[in-house]
């Protein structure tokens, strides 16, 4: 940053400590050089015909995500995470949970699931002719044997969090974590943005590409490291790159929609002014 404005970056470097690119993944995920980045964390389109993407026959979708999802394989370190959240693709009624559509495309290049996390919510669209959705998954995958997975940093608060042991050798001593337990594979703690959220960055954006902070910050802070490099190809609404900056992680965002980078954008300068400044850079 110099005299207060932010620098134009022409490449990627992995020196910069933000990075976003406004383009097409499939063509500048190609730019980031081979096994840099710790932990892939994206929310896609998922083909149900939103303003911000263009509804394909299902086996087009799938391919594209391939192509994608072959990329961050290759950018990936070898003791690297994805997590991919989605939901379901729905056509004249009838549901395709795209999770489970795209597990063979990460099991043909090599990955590992470690988890499904269901994240279940209250709100959303009502059905007439079917239960109505209450939950979106995150495929949790790694590349090898080795890799992060940090419990402390995201325990959540006991049931009983002062129960003792009331006999044996630790007897009065606490029976469980006193940092807290894991938070398991079902997260109903994290709740849906509302209007009244302050995080909220734009009313447009509840309750399509604006996911909660504490979603993304709960697999960011477990599966990567202070200095580690986080990429986000269907970067949204930033909320990726936001959690990065607030937990010391460096961050590659791609977004195509030039409405939602200038929305990145401003959201970057507010987080900057409030930890003091933060290198930014936009590669055009």
């Amino acid at each position: 940053m110099q005299n207060g404005k932010h620098d134009i970056a022409t490449r990627f470097s992995p020196t910069e400590r933000v990075v976003l690119y406004p383009g097409d993944c499939a063509d500048l995920l190609k730019d980031i050089p081979r096994e840099s980045v710790k932990l892939v964390v994206t929310s896609p389109p998922y083909n149900i015909g939103k303003e911000y993407e263009s509804r394909l026959d299902l086996e087009t979708y799938l391919r594209q995500q391939k192509e994608v999802i072959r990329e961050c394989a290759r950018v990936l370190s070898p003791n690297g995470s994805i997590c991919w959240q989605v939901g379901n693709f729905v056509d004249n009624g009838s549901i395709v949970p795209l999770d489970i559509a795209l597990y063979p495309v990460f099991a043909e290049m090599g990955f590992k699931m470690r988890n499904r996390i269901v994240w279940h919510f209250e709100h959303g669209l009502h059905c007439s002719r079917r239960f109505s959705g209450r939950y979106e998954t995150i495929v949790w995958f790694t590349k090898g044997e080795d890799f992060t997975f940090n419990l402390d940093p995201i325990r959540v608060p006991q049931k009983y969090p002062g129960k003792k042991h009331f006999k044996g050798p630790k007897a009065g001593q606490y029976s469980c974590n006193p940092l807290g337990k894991n938070p398991g594979d079902v997260w109903g703690d994290i709740k849906q943005l509302t209007y009244k959220s302050k995080e909220l960055i734009s009313r447009e954006l509840l309750n399509t590409i604006q996911k909660p902070k504490k979603l993304i910050e709960r697999l960011v802070k477990a599966s990567s490291n202070m200095g580690d490099l986080v990429l986000d190809p269907f970067a949204g609404a930033g909320t990726t790159l936001e959690v990065c900056l607030e937990n010391g992680r460096n961050f590659i965002g791609i977004e195509i929609n030039k409405h939602y980078v200038d929305l990145i954008e401003k959201r970057i300068k507010r987080v900057e002014e409030e930890l003091s400044g933060t290198l930014f850079h936009t590669l055009g």
